[in-house]
C-alpha cells in the first residue's frame, strides 16, 4: 500500500486534533509554500536550518507582518512534530518580523451611532453585537441560538481566540431584535428539516457525543447563510453561517455613507466597545474578561486612546 501524500498526512493530523477548517487550509498552504521555497525538497530531508532560512526570507524579502511569520512558524512546527515526529529544537538566529506598535482605531460614540444608522436588518444587528458586546467578527458569525441567554442577559462565546470560551454582556437594546432573529432562524430550520436537511456542523467530538444535536434548533447558527453548501470534509450538505465579507462590505459602505474620515472596519467596533467602557470608569480587569484577553497588557493599549495622561494636558495656546 502506497504512503499517503505529505499534505494528506498533514490534513489527517489536523482533523485528528479537531482543528478548524481554516487552520487546516492555512497550515497546508504554509507547508506547500515551504516546500516550493526549497525547490520541492521533501521536509523529511530538511530541518531547523531550512526552516530558519524560510522564516528569515519571509521577514527580509517578503516583509510580512510578525503575526504572519508566527503563523508560518506554527505550521512548520506542527508539520515536524505532529506529522514527521521530529523536534526542530532551537532555530537559532531567525530574523524576526517587526511588530508595529499601533494604537487601535477608535470611533467616538457619535461616530458609532452614525455608522450603525447606515446599517439595516441583520447587518445592523451583527454590528450592534460587535460594538455592544465586544465580539470579534468571527465570534459573532459563529454564535449559535443557544449562546444567547436572555434570562441572565449574557452571551456565551465558544471557542474564541485561543480556543477559549467566555461570557460577555447582552445589550438590553438588542433583546427584541435577537428574539426576532431567532424566530427567523426557527422558520428556516423547520423548512430545512422538511426538505431533508437541517443538520448543522458540530466539532467531531460533540457530534459523536450528541448525535441528535446537529438537528436541534439550539445548535443552529444565529446568522445562517441564505444558501445550503457542501461541507468539504464530510461531503454533507448543510447551512453554514454567513460569510465574513457580508458584514465587512456592509460596514465599509456604512462608513462611506456616514462621511467618516477614519478607515473604520468591523474590528473598530470592538476597539470602540473597550475604550468606551474604560471611559465610563469600568475596571480594566472587567474589560479584559469581556474581551477575552489572556494578558491584561493587551487590554492596557486602550488606555492610551483615552483623554487622560498626556492627552489630558491643556495646551498652553488655550491658556492665553
Amino acid at each position: 500500500m502506497s504512503q499517503p501524500r505529505l499534505l494528506d498526512r498533514v490534513r489527517d493530523a489536523i482533523r485528528t486534533r479537531h482543528y478548524s477548517l481554516r487552520t487546516e487550509e492555512t497550515y497546508t498552504a504554509w507547508v506547500r509554500r515551504f516546500i516550493l521555497f526549497h525547490n520541492k525538497r521533501h521536509p523529511q530531508e530538511m530541518g531547523a536550518d531550512e526552516v530558519r532560512q524560510f522564516l528569515t526570507y519571509l521577514a527580509v524579502r517578503q516583509n510580512v507582518a510578525a503575526s504572519t511569520q508566527n503563523q508560518a512558524l506554527n505550521a512548520l512546527v506542527f508539520l515536524y512534530k505532529q506529522v514527521l515526529g521530529t523536534d526542530l529544537g532551537d532555530l537559532g538566529e531567525v530574523v524576526r518580523a517587526k511588530k508595529p506598535q499601533k494604537l487601535p482605531l477608535v470611533l467616538t460614540r457619535d461616530e458609532v451611532q452614525r455608522l450603525l444608522t447606515g446599517l439595516t436588518g441583520t447587518h445592523w444587528l451583527m454590528a450592534g453585537l460587535l460594538y455592544g458586546s465586544g465580539l470579534r467578527l468571527l465570534e459573532c458569525l459563529r454564535l449559535r441560538v443557544q449562546d444567547i441567554d436572555f434570562g441572565y442577559g449574557q452571551i456565551t462565546v465558544r471557542r474564541g481566540k485561543g480556543d477559549k470560551d467566555r461570557r460577555t454582556m447582552l445589550p438590553q437594546s438588542l433583546i427584541e431584535p435577537l428574539q426576532r432573529q431567532i424566530a427567523l432562524v426557527r422558520q428556516l430550520h423547520e423548512r430545512d428539516l422538511a426538505d431533508g436537511y437541517g443538520r448543522v456542523y458540530l466539532p467531531e467530538a460533540l457530534a459523536r457525543k450528541y448525535p441528535a444535536a446537529p438537528a436541534k434548533l439550539g445548535w443552529q447558527y444565529l446568522f445562517p447563510s441564505s444558501k445550503l453548501s457542501r461541507d468539504p470534509r464530510s461531503g454533507e450538505t448543510r447551512r453554514h453561517h454567513l460569510s465574513e465579507s457580508v458584514l465587512q462590505n456592509a460596514v465599509k459602505q456604512a462608513v462611506r455613507s456616514a462621511g467618516l474620515n477614519k478607515p473604520a472596519s468591523c474590528h473598530t467596533l470592538r476597539h470602540s466597545f473597550a475604550t468606551h467602557l474604560l471611559e465610563d470608569g469600568y475596571d480594566i480587569r472587567t474589560v479584559q474578561e469581556l474581551l477575552g484577553h489572556q494578558d491584561v497588557r493587551t487590554t492596557m493599549i486602550y488606555t492610551h486612546v483615552l483623554n487622560k495622561g498626556g492627552q489630558g494636558v491643556r495646551s498652553p495656546l488655550d491658556c492665553t
